[in-house]
């Protein structure tokens, strides 16, 4: 793999107009083609294969009439304090808003509109009433007169003296990608970069190839929304996952590329040997990224297949322009990639083994090293702190990360709805307000179906089934059966005492669900509960029983695709049990934030409840490669040293001196992006926001800075070890490119090849110097290049 990137990154370098041709050219066609797609519509989370799914599909096949109507909004009307809603200038004032709905401009997409008064919508204590309007488009077709003339008989009632809200899909718009949160999480990882990087040309080229990434696949995302389905859920995450990994795929082949130019490589094979090998770790990265979003599709439901591809598409297309654009950028910006010390560096003869003259026609700047490695920097002391330390070390961190999962035994998932809104929305009080009203249970009504297709008299069964619902505890009204024009078929709506995303409400519709049992088996009716509520439910309890196989797949694959690239046993599980470490954190951020309140004010939660249900096994997906991210970023380079002769604690040391501060500055832009749509309104996106950093923030910083050295120092040579009948059947991907650091570039000479082996022959005892004599196993013979220990 790593010779084979290594051809591509010298291609795209002398190729570079043509890549970046042929890119502007995809970015055009994807600006052009979501400019054209017409807007995708939001869909209803489903869940093939459950009892509510299976009774919404029978309500469409035999009340096709009920299921074809479009958005839906209520009217909520409040008297003034001391009065009631049915006194007749209030009765007036709610019926002269209702009738400004019928004409006017916005009239035109009115259904239908209910009358309080008449349908006995009204509160027992007179105060609240509301009306049920229903729309012949969908929220997302409805013109704005439409949305205008809704609001305006609201305040037209207001302007009676009523209190009026509006609830319902009407005012349901699609979050809009793009914000003030979204803005400083990016500007925070451009400063992230030009720290690390010391050049703004270097940050720069970071930043520009991430967002010509997403920029295509946002394009794709929206051009393929109707046809494929896809809702602005599916964007955001295209979004979100794009810019994190097109920044840390480019800041690692950036990186990489400095680093070979120090060695004194050209240009050209600079941008290769950076392509093969940091960029074989970004494929691989890339890889498992890729296959666990796109592994979403066995859980079942819909909306988190599409996620997933979405999510896919985007990281796949981050890979493509870290290992294509990235180098063709380098020749385009030359020595301006490198660092202003490193550029006055070069300016300047240097005393040593690692220096020579130009040669071939070749600049100076482009011929000899650049800078010499550091011996040392924060990287360095802190695995000479570990190394010397690791139980401390290990003990400390992974208490930490215990105590920290410890709210994850208390998880609850559901699906957010009107209640999990700000207060500030006018949805939100309209489901207050009918709360208030009519019990807290009326805004999550369940509905009953009854199919008597293959038995006897539908009346009849309906009516039992009505007064077996009614004598279970904890409903609170049960309404007459409505039955189809086929008289096979009959509806019934159940109101619980609790609130939609209630224990109680969960229980109780397994408690209907085994009442109507007994039903069945004496009419041979299939009864059905269903309803928005029920559906929740189905999928929470779905996802619940999906995540313990997900995870022992992803885990398992982690495993497999670890002991390939670093031809051990050990280090593959040992980066199994610290993901499930990191994982667990995340979710105890989010039971703490979401269901306890801990911090909710910080991060915009104005109402505590259950953590969506999609995102336990979505945060799995996506942190299951972020985390291989830095496992692979990290340890290429320890396994790269250890491979060469190193001893595991030197090997340790200069994995840090490499990779440290880039995995540190990486983990730093991707917690950034992500934070970054806290601060949006969707409680799905929070909900992915909070849980990704504080996943990306424990897995970088605790898993793979502090548990993974410390065991690697407890663990010795034993970490590297792989039995011999592995190590014939596993295939050598050669990610760390052991291959390229045997050959000599054709077009240097055997005095620059002398000198290039010379001065990592320097480097390599400077780097043993560094190591802490007391762990570095420096007295360990070293091996020819390109050998293994085992």
């Amino acid at each position: 793999m790593a010779t084979f990137l290594y051809r591509i990154g010298r291609w795209a370098f002398r190729r570079r107009r043509l890549v970046g041709g042929l890119w502007l050219g995809a970015l055009v066609l994807a600006v052009a083609a979501a400019a054209m797609a017409p807007e995708g519509k939001e869909e209803d989370i489903s869940m093939p294969g459950t009892e509510s799914q299976k009774a919404f599909d029978l309500l469409d096949e035999r009340f096709p009439q009920s299921n074809s109507q479009g958005a839906e909004a209520r009217l909520v009307f409040r008297a003034p304090d001391g009065q009631r809603v049915t006194a007749r200038e209030n009765k007036a004032a709610v019926e002269d808003a209702l009738g400004s709905l019928d004409g006017g401009d916005g009239g035109d997409q009115v259904a239908s509109t209910t009358d309080p008064y008449e349908t006995g919508a009204v509160s027992e204590d007179g105060t609240i009433a509301y009306s049920t309007i229903t729309y012949s488009a969908d929220a997302v077709d409805l013109t704005e007169p439409t949305k205008s003339a809704l609001e305006d008989a609201a305040n037209q009632a207001r302007g009676a003296g009523l209190i009026v809200e509006i609830g319902g899909s009407a005012l349901d718009s699609e979050e809009e990608p793009g914000g003030t949160t979204e803005i400083i999480g990016v500007a925070v990882a451009a400063v992230v970069l030009v720290l690390a990087l010391g050049s703004l040309v270097a940050a720069g080229l970071s930043l520009l190839t991430a967002l010509v990434g997403v920029a295509i696949a946002f394009g794709l995302v929206s051009a393929l929304a109707v046809p494929l389905g896809l809702t602005s859920t599916v964007a955001i995450l295209a979004l979100m996952l794009g810019l994190a990994v097109g920044i840390d795929y480019a800041l690692f082949i950036t990186s990489r590329f400095r680093d070979e130019r120090a060695q004194g490589s050209e240009p050209e094979e600079a941008a290769g040997r950076a392509v093969g090998t940091a960029g074989s770790a970004v494929v691989f990265a890339g890889a498992t990224v890729f296959i666990a979003l796109v592994g979403l599709g066995v859980v079942g439901i819909p909306e988190l297949t599409k996620m997933g591809m979405g999510g896919a598409g985007a990281v796949a297309l981050a890979v493509l322009v870290a290992l294509t654009l990235v180098p063709a950028l380098f020749g385009f910006f030359g020595r301006r990639v490198l660092s202003r010390a490193a550029r006055r560096a070069a300016g300047a003869p240097r005393r040593g083994a690692g220096n020579f003259a130009p040669s071939h026609g070749k600049p100076a700047a482009d011929r000899q090293p650049i800078a010499a490695t550091p011996a040392k920097g924060m990287g360095t002391r802190w695995a000479r702190f570990v190394l010397r330390r690791p139980v401390a070390v290990l003990l400390i961190a992974g208490l930490g990360l215990g105590a920290v999962a410890l709210p994850a035994l208390s998880l609850e998932l559901g699906l957010p709805g009107d209640e999990s809104k700000s207060v500030e929305t006018t949805q939100r009080r309209a489901y207050d307000l009918l709360s208030e009203g009519f019990g807290p249970g009326f805004n999550g009504p369940l509905t009953v179906v009854v199919d008597t297709s293959g038995s006897g008299d539908t009346r009849a069964t309906a009516n039992q089934v009505v007064k077996t619902v009614r004598g279970v505890d904890g409903v609170a009204s049960v309404g007459d059966p409505v039955l189809s024009r086929t008289k096979d078929t009959a509806v019934l709506t159940a109101v619980p005492r609790t609130a939609p995303n209630s224990g109680e409400t969960k229980d109780l519709v397994h408690a209907i669900r085994g009442a109507v049992s007994d039903v069945e088996a004496d009419t041979g009716a299939v009864i059905l509960v269903t309803g928005t509520t029920a559906m929740n439910i189905d999928i929470s309890e779905a996802m619940s029983d999906a995540l313990i196989p997900y995870l022992t797949v992803v885990i398992g694959l982690a495993v497999l695709l670890l002991m390939v690239v670093f031809r051990s046993v050990l280090v593959p599980v040992k980066a199994a049990l610290g993901f499930l470490l990191s994982v667990g954190a995340a979710f105890g951020v989010l039971v703490a934030v979401f269901q306890w309140g801990w911090a909710a004010d910080l991060v915009g939660i104005e109402q505590t409840g259950p953590v969506m249900s999609l995102m336990p096994i979505l945060i799995i997906g996506i942190v299951f490669g972020l985390a291989m991210d830095y496992e692979v970023f990290l340890l290429t380079r320890m396994r790269e040293a250890y491979v060469h002769g190193a001893s595991p604690g030197e090997a340790i040391v200069g994995g840090f001196r490499h990779s440290g501060r880039v995995v540190a500055a990486a983990a730093i832009i991707m917690i950034s992006v992500f934070a970054g749509f806290i601060g949006m309104s969707s409680p799905t996106i929070q909900t992915m926001g909070v849980g990704l950093a504080a996943a990306v923030a424990f897995d970088a910083f605790v898993v793979r800075m502090a548990i993974a050295p410390a065991v690697l120092a407890l663990l010795g040579h034993r970490a590297w070890w792989l039995p011999p009948i592995l190590n014939r059947v596993l295939p050598n991907v050669d990610i760390e490119g052991e291959k390229l650091s045997r050959r000599v570039p054709a077009s240097a000479t055997v005095a620059d090849a002398t000198v290039v082996d010379a001065a990592v022959v320097d480097a390599t005892v400077a780097d043993a110097a560094v190591v802490d004599p007391t762990v570095a196993d420096a007295a360990v013979p070293r091996l020819p290049a390109g050998r293994h220990r085992h």
